[in-house]
């Protein structure tokens, strides 16, 4: 590996400046709000249902237009319901690391998000988190209840300003997924070549809930570590994760995600898509069938367009009983000449046919996948493509 991943956020700034609350969003910069675009998060926001925008460690727009969905800041969710204690680090331990340790000691707001029983959402909900100040740690901690029988897209859209060019985001995200409720959570990052990233993210899916996580990064950062988990709790429940990765010249990216499947029934999908154009990939997968009658595939898949750069796949797959129904695929390779030349002699040139293939390669289908989220991820590849070839 080029770099290390032992990056401690106490060697980045605790304090930033208090930014203002903003009751109308256009009056952000123009390049704030071009730059949180980028991560699918419409300050005009067109087909959404509510925003929450923290800008460095404040928080500067929090609102939602429909019943049933409350949406504010963590710290004012743990004022005002003492119930959520019963939710925070429950699923993310607060000593798993130093970057959780941190959080515990210095996070200030995040958002809550609650999707109250039965309802159903009409457009997504948009999150931003965004670093303003150079050379500071951010750190939040987020928590999504989406209730039994209630449906909620969310978009999370994590990034940095232009001219913040150094500095380290912790996010700490602890998914509730109850009884026959859906939640799709497309995350969608876009960070400066020196960022340090630390997500530590968890779901608990109950009976015949459903947990979609979409993960996309394609443009530079430092250094990348991530690994959700999801806990198949009650019978029948879903998880599915696609992450979709690009690694610039000097970047390390080490990502992945894990399923335990503890219930009767539950199925589970792990797609990933893996291109690096010099930098250094780290996917990782892994797989737990604990019940009877289980069933979930592991797929890795990485795309090498550069002569320096390096994936490595890490599937994992751990069966606790007979009964459980695991599998896993993984391939790493250059895209083949006879491919480039098959688009060429169609009348492509060789930097047409090879975007066709990259192009190609990324279009996970991803089953289930709310239309406005889908839309949003192939904006974010369309825009990023010229950089991959």
């Amino acid at each position: 590996m080029k770099k290390d991943q032992r990056i401690s956020p106490l060697i980045f700034e605790k304090k930033a400046p208090s930014r203002a609350y903003l009751d109308d969003l256009s009056v952000l910069r123009r390049e704030d709000a071009e730059r949180m675009l980028g991560t699918g998060v419409d300050v005009r926001e067109i087909e959404r249902i509510g925003t929450y925008i923290q800008i460095d460690h404040s928080v500067v727009h929090c609102h939602t237009k429909q019943d049933g969905l409350e949406v504010m800041s963590t710290d004012e969710a743990v004022r005002r319901y003492p119930w959520l204690e019963n939710y925070r680090w429950r699923l993310v331990q607060a000593d798993k690391d130093e970057y959780t340790s941190y959080a515990r000691e210095h996070a200030l707001h995040g958002y809550f998000i609650h999707a109250l029983p039965g309802v159903k959402v009409t457009y997504p909900l948009q999150a931003c988190l965004y670093i303003a100040a150079e050379g500071i740690t951010q750190a939040v901690h987020n928590i999504v209840v989406v209730d039994e029988g209630a449906e909620l897209n969310l978009i999370s859209g994590c990034a940095s300003a232009h001219d913040a060019r150094t500095g380290m985001h912790i996010g700490i995200s602890e998914f509730y997924v109850k009884k026959n409720a859906r939640l799709s959570f497309t995350m969608i990052h876009k960070w400066g070549e020196k960022m340090h990233v630390r997500p530590r993210s968890a779901a608990l899916v109950e009976e015949d809930g459903v947990f979609i996580s979409n993960y996309i990064c394609l443009q530079a950062v430092d250094t990348l570590q991530m690994y959700p988990v999801a806990y198949l709790e009650g019978s029948g429940a879903t998880a599915r994760f696609h992450s979709i990765l690009v690694a610039p010249p000097e970047s390390l990216m080490d990502v992945g995600s894990g399923v335990v499947l503890r219930a009767p029934h539950t199925r589970a999908e792990s797609i990933a898509r893996t291109i690096t154009v010099g930098g250094d990939i780290i996917s990782r997968g892994r797989l737990v069938g604990e019940a009877e009658g289980v069933k979930a595939h592991l797929e890795c898949r990485g795309l090498i367009l550069a002569e320096r750069g390096l994936i490595h796949a890490i599937p994992e797959l751990e069966a606790k009983t007979a009964g459980a129904e695991l599998s896993h695929e993984a391939a790493v390779g250059k895209i083949a000449q006879e491919e480039i030349e098959y688009l060429m002699a169609r009348g492509l040139n060789e930097e047409e046919a090879t975007a066709t293939i990259v192009r190609g390669f990324l279009n996970v289908q991803i089953e289930g996948l709310p239309t406005e989220l889908e839309a949003e991820i192939n904006r974010a590849i369309t825009a990023s493509q010229g950089s991959m070839v």
